[in-house]
């Protein structure tokens, strides 16, 4: 995998705001975001995205998802609803080659979303 924004992001070379870490995982606020509450779940361990998934990050993938579900409860969009997103490929639309959920909430979204 080559070198990404969230790579240095992750080894804070470049600042984020950021709203959790772990041992295993980052979620800091978009920079351009799409509602008001938006915000970037990342891996720490590099993988480019849904499609590289191997069996062995099972673990993680469950930990990713039991993150965002605290953050929303944590960014109080929990009780009214939220979006997650997962973009695969450049025609899915991932514009960062690192596997990563958009946690989008604190207002109506609508559907279809693209």
């Amino acid at each position: 995998m080559s070198e990404t924004i969230f790579s240095k992001i992750i080894r804070k070379e470049i600042p984020a705001n950021i709203v959790y870490e772990d041992d295993h995982c980052l979620a800091f606020h978009d920079v351009a975001p799409q509602a008001p509450t938006h915000v970037l779940v990342i891996p720490k361990k590099p993988i480019v995205n849904v499609d590289a998934l191997e069996s062995e990050d099972a673990a993680l993938i469950g930990h990713l998802w039991m993150v965002i579900q605290k953050l929303a409860r944590e960014l109080n969009i929990a009780e009214s609803g939220y979006r997650v997103v997962v973009n695969c490929g450049r025609e899915g639309g991932q514009s960062v080659d690192h596997l990563h959920y958009h946690l989008l909430g604190g207002r109506p979204l609508a559907w279809p979303p693209g």
